[in-house]
């Protein structure tokens, strides 16, 4: 076994390897960019080499430097995590040229199937069933309509050394082939320094069922079972769940029978996922193979027990794999989301900055529920622009996938950040969705569900009576903390009314509210003052703490708490409102107080996130109609394409190609 062990990563991974390397007594060495000289993983490692400037281009792309890191700290072996190195031929074998051993799969894998096209061609010559498509090199945007036009619209164009998302498009027609090849090119020669794409027909209304393969050196390869990741936006997973609730145990095994065909025809000989794009019906075609450790991986760890990067330092150690195909049991479900930084409230644009609140919940094991938190941040860092916007994943485990699912909604209103935006008031959302819950997935689920963009759940029914419990409860707890300051003169003692109005962004709930025997006693009431409902509330938040967590009515509740002008931001179940808690005769004048209007800011275009400005696409002067290209402004490793919403004339351009924006920086006017 190794004594020690580079990771040639960053974030959330490098600390996940991290672990596993500690709990098997073996020693680590990080590697960090300038921008990643404060990160977590820098911190954890036993050792930790500078390896050059942020860009992953200058540092975590460049093979030499991280040979010559794995030089200077003694390291015996690589593991790439997933990105970056993780899946370039040429890296595999530079370390083994250099004498290191590469923790995943052989370079004649990797060369068969690490490469989209390749893979696919290894696949049609394993009898693997396979999506229509072009795998051939596409000379320019002209072959790539031709080729589109013979193949049948949607198409997708995909990097064929792509992965997460990047450099990929969906192409309806002729005149998005054209630019979509374009973005999936540059995306593609930015993240993986290789601009290679290649088109195939997009199958309607699809699945995402991938199989997770092991595959020792000595010719043993076994699946793990699947995973689902149906719910994606812009190509990219957000949420993956194992076991499918699409598949039966028949279908299971024929996937899980190919994955292992395929692995095998290729000499695999370590973690790898072969992918498939499924119909509602069951149907499955291959789509990739990943010769690397997925994002995903916890969900079918957790319901198998098997700690896929111990497998991955094993077997690249020249260890048999020890599991049997028999001995793999899918016990109970798995849910994952990734908390990214972006905004859901402005079509999830990146967002980043410092940390001031990051508070995950509590990692536990108990009562037949799981909660882990794979992250790679903490309280007080920076989200960068210049690497890949997750913050953290977030897991649940229970018996059944509705307690799963369950846990990971109340885990989510427990997870707190502040200082940039994050996705996780969709996350939450998407818990609640009566859709998701029933499992009626497609990877088009969040484009259907949410065509207009996201915006936060409305307080109603019984989630709008816990909020305003909880609000009136939090307003207590205040009032009673007024109560004790030192110092006060002497005189009657305050008595506080019971009666209160809690306002949740305009709608108001009448309702009395009480301390009774150390618990708090809130009883709704209709608008003619009667008794509905009583509610009590048991929690030992104090002011303050960013989560409310307590009891409801004897249900487990976890509200988000944000302090604004004499009120309360909160947060729950993708629930996002403004709680005013008022005495009647405040009631009665806030009745009275005008509504603000926004004002219009439609002549200017401003940059959406903090960004590079790749081109401006028109001039001063310029007529353009709604719907055309105005800018591209690279964030995190997405090219991002700003359209006219309405017809106009440019009057001034204010940014140029190359130009570093702040979030809200005007690019262009409108006369």
């Amino acid at each position: 076994m190794f004594k020690r062990i580079l990771i040639a990563n960053r974030g959330e991974i490098a600390c996940r390897v991290i672990k596993t390397a500690r709990r098997m007594g073996i020693e680590t060495v990080a590697v960090y960019s300038e921008a990643d000289k404060d990160a977590l993983h820098v911190e954890m490692a036993d050792t930790a080499v500078p390896i050059g400037p942020p860009a992953a281009a200058e540092s975590y792309l460049v093979i030499e430097k991280i040979i010559d890191a794995c030089r200077a700290s003694g390291a015996e072996a690589v593991h790439p995590g997933y990105g970056f190195l993780s899946e370039r031929e040429a890296f595999a074998q530079a370390l083994a040229k250099a004498g290191i051993v590469f923790i995943g799969p052989n370079s004649k894998a990797i060369a068969a199937t690490g490469d989209k096209i390749e893979s696919k061609k290894a696949a049609a010559r394993a009898n693997v069933s396979t999506v229509p498509g072009y795998l051939g090199v596409i000379e320019d945007e002209k072959h790539a309509v031709r080729i589109a036009e013979e193949i049948g619209y949607p198409v997708m164009i995909k990097a064929s050394a792509g992965g997460g998302g990047k450099g990929m498009r969906i192409a309806h027609a002729r005149a998005q082939v054209a630019e979509g090849f374009a973005r999936a090119r540059s995306e593609a020669k930015s993240s993986f320094g290789d601009d290679r794409v290649f088109i195939e027909k997009f199958i309607v209304d699809p699945r995402h069922v991938e199989i997770q393969v092991l595959g020792d050196k000595h010719g043993h390869v076994i699946h793990l079972g699947e995973r689902e990741c149906s719910i994606q936006r812009r190509n990219q997973k957000v949420v993956e769940e194992a076991p499918s609730p699409l598949l039966d145990a028949e279908t299971r095994r024929q996937m899980g029978k190919e994955a292992v065909q395929l692995a095998k025809a290729v000499g695999y000989d370590s973690a790898g996922t072969v992918e498939f794009v499924a119909g509602q019906d069951k149907s499955f075609y291959f789509l990739e193979m990943n010769t690397r450790l997925q994002v995903e991986h916890p969900v079918t760890e957790l319901v198998t027990g098997i700690d896929l990067v111990e497998q991955m330092i094993r077997i690249a150690a020249g260890e048999k794999l020890s599991i049997r195909q028999q001995d793999v049991k899918l016990d109970g479900w798995a849910i994952e989301t990734r908390i990214y930084a972006e905004d859901p409230f402005r079509n999830f644009l990146p967002s980043t900055g410092r940390l001031v609140t990051y508070r995950p919940p509590a990692e536990r094991s108990e009562a037949g529920v799981t909660v882990r938190n794979d992250t790679g941040v903490y309280e007080g860092g920076e989200i960068s622009l210049w690497y890949d916007p997750l913050i953290a994943k977030l897991i649940t485990h229970a018996p059944t996938r509705e307690a799963a699912i369950d846990a990971q909604g109340q885990a989510l209103d427990a997870f707190a950040i502040d200082g940039i935006r994050h996705n996780i008031p969709f996350l939450a959302a998407l818990m609640q969705h009566p859709r998701f819950r029933a499992g009626r997935l497609s990877t088009g689920f969040i484009a259907e569900e949410y065509p207009v963009g996201f915006a936060p759940h409305p307080a109603e029914g019984e989630a709008a009576q816990a909020l305003a419990a909880v609000a009136a409860a939090i307003d207590h707890v205040l009032g009673e903390r007024k109560r004790r300051i030192a110092g006060q003169m002497m005189g009657r003692e305050v008595t506080r009314e019971r009666r209160r109005a809690v306002w949740l962004d305009a709608h108001e709930h009448p309702l009395e509210v009480a301390r009774v025997n150390g618990r708090i006693e809130v009883i709704l009431l209709d608008q003619k003052g009667r008794p509905t409902r009583s509610l009590a509330l048991a929690s030992d938040w104090k002011p303050g703490e960013p989560v409310w967590h307590g009891t409801v009515a004897g249900t487990a509740t976890a509200v988000q708490v944000r302090p604004i002008a004499n009120g309360f931001d909160l947060a729950y179940r993708g629930i996002r409102t403004r709680a005013f808690v008022y005495t009647e005769r405040e009631a009665a004048a806030a009745r009275l107080m005008p509504v603000k209007a926004t004002s219009d800011s439609g002549k200017t275009v401003r940059c959406p996130m903090p960004g590079l400005v790749v081109s401006i696409a028109v001039g001063e002067g310029q007529e353009v109609k709604a719907g055309e290209t105005l800018a591209v402004v690279e964030a995190m490793k997405m090219e991002n394409v700003l359209r006219a919403e309405r017809d106009g004339a440019v009057k001034k351009i204010h940014a140029k190609p190359g130009d570093s924006l702040a979030v809200d920086a005007v690019i262009l006017e409108f006369a």
